[in-house]
């Protein structure tokens, strides 16, 4: 049985709490630049996290690029809450967030399926399973590491 979790809001320590779950997710978040990178942004923009207790146990944070589309800019999930229904849950607090805003789409970017990589096959087909849909994979946007763009688009009810 998936241990209960709840999902709020982040408007304080944004920053800290991205590279504490990134930094606890190697397979996925291995170069360091890229999670300072992800930190800094982190600090900037619309966050969800789910908490068991006190503590973080995932998060995923948005950006927005235009009136209507909004990206997850970075997502993370803690290994033990895999297959829990945490992501779920983020994806969906984000879809209320972007049709909150008005917004119509939400894309990810994510390694392709040009790399062979079995934890990125398992997040490709995460996305996919919430409702996202592959759109072009662009062979040299991350150096030689091809990047997914997914999209999908959110209803506002």
């Amino acid at each position: 049985m998936a241990k209960p979790f709840q999902i709020r809001a982040v408007t304080q320590g944004r920053g800290p709490l991205c590279r504490a779950v990134l930094e606890a997710l190697p397979d996925w978040f291995g170069i360091p630049e890229a999670i300072d990178d992800y930190v800094a942004a982190a600090d900037r923009q619309p966050m969800f996290a789910a908490y068991d207790g006190a503590k973080a146990i995932g998060f995923a944070s948005l950006c927005q690029h235009f009136a209507y589309s909004f990206e997850v800019h970075s997502m993370g999930v803690l290994q033990p809450y895999h297959r829990s229904g945490l992501g779920r849950a983020l994806i969906a607090k984000a879809d209320a967030f972007v049709a909150a805003q008005n917004g119509r789409f939400l894309s990810v970017k994510t390694l392709g399926p040009g790399w062979d990589d079995e934890n990125y096959a398992r997040t490709r087909a995460f996305y996919l399973g919430v409702g996202f849909v592959e759109i072009e994979e662009f062979a040299t946007l991350w150096g030689d590491m091809p990047c997914l763009f997914l999209l999908k688009s959110v209803t506002n009810s």
